[in-house]
């Protein structure tokens, strides 16, 4: 049973007698409602909706909440929110005591390790919290992503660019990552008009390559002369891709093949997925 460690992530602790009121005002994601035992997708973002820090964010046993977030982001997210800390009784740190780890298809772990259940997709199973030398991981994280990618999940810095993407493009609405009802946060404004008013062309989809691996990241998408949009993270023969929605269709309807880097690629609709995708499934060749 795969358990894979992912040393590219870093707990920040945000801890204090304020930490729920705190990260409620700023987040995307309801942190007030969020139960013990799970870790629910959440995002700081820019005052024009747009993705600053994506991370997964769960209770600790003391009252305060793990954010657990690509390596790479943590020095700017602990200085970003300590710009919006104010005069909250909060203490904003990361947590070198804990490593992360990622594990899928009921595997077992050492009884001190740390379990929750990732909120994103129940078949991403659980992350994992836990002291240098808690456990052996029998998995990489490479076969973490080719699991995630398999899954249709988007990840912030391999699939969208930071401070470029919306929420809605990178699915958050569509995996818990928006809480539509309740108060203001950074950016609330538009994400919630691009809500109400369906206005979300652009969506991160899956691509199937029926012949040869996909693409190196950055690749562009085209149908015929259209451009539709650029690759993202992929493993073997699937691969993941901001899409404008628009234009596929447009494509599709006349009949124009997608490739990507000169491979011709299938478009698919995630399980999880409520929004429209033209013709939902286009065969790969």
């Amino acid at each position: 049973m795969p358990i894979a460690l992912l040393p590219d992530r870093v707990v920040v602790a945000v801890t204090g007698p304020d930490a729920t009121a705190f990260l409620q005002g700023i987040l995307t994601c309801n942190v007030e409602s969020l139960p013990e035992g799970e870790a629910r997708l959440g995002a700081l973002l820019t005052p024009q909706g747009k993705i600053q820090f994506d991370f997964l964010v769960s209770r600790d046993d003391a009252g305060g909440f793990r954010l657990d977030v690509a390596a790479e982001r943590v020095p700017d997210l602990v200085k970003r929110l300590g710009l919006y800390r104010l005069r909250a009784k909060v203490s904003i740190r990361a947590d070198p005591t804990l490593g992360v780890a990622a594990a899928w298809d009921g595997a077992e772990t050492a009884a001190e390790t740390i379990r929750v259940r990732d909120g994103r997709l129940p078949a991403l199973g659980e992350r994992l919290y836990f002291a240098e030398g808690a456990f052996s991981a029998e998995a990489s994280d490479d076969n973490y992503h080719a699991h995630r990618i398999a899954c249709g999940i988007p990840e912030g810095g391999r699939d969208f660019a930071f401070s470029d993407a919306f929420p809605h493009e990178a699915l958050m609405d569509q995996l818990g990552g928006v809480d539509f009802r309740k108060g203001c946060y950074v950016g609330q404004e538009v994400v919630s008009r691009m809500q109400h008013r369906g206005t979300a062309r652009t969506r991160i989809l899956p691509l199937v390559f029926s012949e040869g691996s996909a693409p190196a990241p950055g690749t562009e998408v085209t149908a015929g002369a259209r451009s539709l949009g650029v690759t993202g993270s992929a493993a073997g023969g699937r691969g993941l891709a901001t899409i404008r929605l628009d234009r596929l269709g447009d494509a599709l309807a006349a009949g124009e093949p997608v490739r990507a880097g000169g491979a011709i690629a299938g478009v698919e609709k995630p399980a999880f997925a409520t929004f429209a995708v033209p013709a939902d499934t286009a065969a790969a060749g």
